[in-house]
């Protein structure tokens, strides 16, 4: 463990440890890791297969697909190292880059989560101006705000980290780096750390959430007045899946943020970090997945991929077998 000094009072910190899941026995700690490293190797490899199957085919460069690309996001994270080699040590300046790429993350999840909201919104409650109102252009637009607006936000959470004094132990009860697992190490009283992480992620969290439950409310009562049966089951079985996606990434990521709030609701460390991992690992997992199993135009362009291929692949000449009597 290595300290810089600060001042006279307190020396700061310049290396963390990730412990990960305390009650955890040594014996399952390879398991954990290999666990861990399917989640994450799957995961590359789904979402990288939905960004080339976006940028080859031109036919899927439309404002939904282009939302649905900039969700595939990845973080490794640092407690496959911890199992797997036993190297759980962070410098001072990765942690802060690791606090600041998974409020980003999860920022921009969730702005990207109303704005796809706000895509099904329009196509369904006013589908004649839909081709209007949601051109590519306007979709990147929206993008890019998003890709500003959740750096401002995970800024804040950075900023709080660089400038906390930190003293003592250097453990961090967690699988990674956010604010929340580093401010039991802060010295003196980081009641105003708590309240502006906590501020920032709930602005960043219900109002987009807020949209996301109006515009569904207003999808289903427009839905409802459908007058094709067929044409209610297709609309719903859309909205569902991506109201699927959105329950995952909101409701245990509200439990976790609200549980210190809520008077005799308690987490152990271990349910905690599970529902971390849960909220961060699933939804870019399933993301992919679920979008090419569920979307006709990118299950026929795999189909097409495949059967291209097997009509390129050369076949053996058949041999001629000569029988002498």
């Amino acid at each position: 463990m290595h300290y810089l000094p600060v001042d006279e009072n307190y020396t700061r910190v310049s290396e963390f440890v990730i412990v990960g899941f305390p009650s955890l026995q040594p014996e399952y700690f390879h398991l954990v890791a290999w666990f861990f490293f399917f989640l994450y190797l799957t995961t590359v490899v789904g979402n990288f297969l939905l960004v080339v199957v976006f940028a080859l085919e031109r036919s899927l460069q439309k404002p939904m697909y282009i939302i649905m690309v900039s969700m595939a996001t990845v973080i490794l994270p640092k407690i496959i190292a911890r199992y797997w080699w036993n190297d759980g040590a962070l410098g001072f300046h990765t942690c802060l880059f690791q606090v600041q790429m998974i409020h980003y993350f999860g920022a921009l999840s969730s702005l990207i989560s109303m704005f796809m909201a706000l895509d099904r919104y329009l196509a369904v409650c006013f589908p004649l101006r839909y081709p209007i109102l949601m051109t590519n252009q306007t979709i990147i637009g929206l993008l890019v705000f998003c890709w500003v607006v959740a750096h401002i936000f995970s800024g804040i959470s950075t900023v709080n980290f660089s400038i906390m004094p930190f003293c003592g132990s250097s453990q961090i009860i967690h699988a990674f780096c956010d604010t929340m697992s580093v401010i039991p190490l802060v010295c003196g009283d980081p009641s105003r750390q708590i309240r502006d992480a906590f501020t920032s992620a709930m602005t960043v969290l219900f109002v987009p959430l807020s949209f996301i439950i109006f515009s569904y409310i207003c999808i289903i009562i427009t839905v409802l007045r459908m007058a094709s049966r067929q044409g209610r089951a297709k609309t719903f079985s859309t909205c569902a899946t991506q109201g699927c996606i959105i329950s995952i990434y909101y409701i245990p990521r509200f439990i976790v943020f609200s549980t210190p709030y809520i008077p005799n609701l308690k987490m152990t460390p271990d349910k905690h970090i599970v529902t971390t991992l849960f909220y961060s690992l699933l939804p870019p997992l399933i993301n992919p997945f679920i979008y090419c199993l569920r979307t006709k135009e990118i299950k026929q362009i795999l189909k097409r991929w495949v059967q291209r291929r097997r009509d390129i692949t050369p076949t053996k000449p058949a041999v001629a077998v000569t029988v002498t009597k």
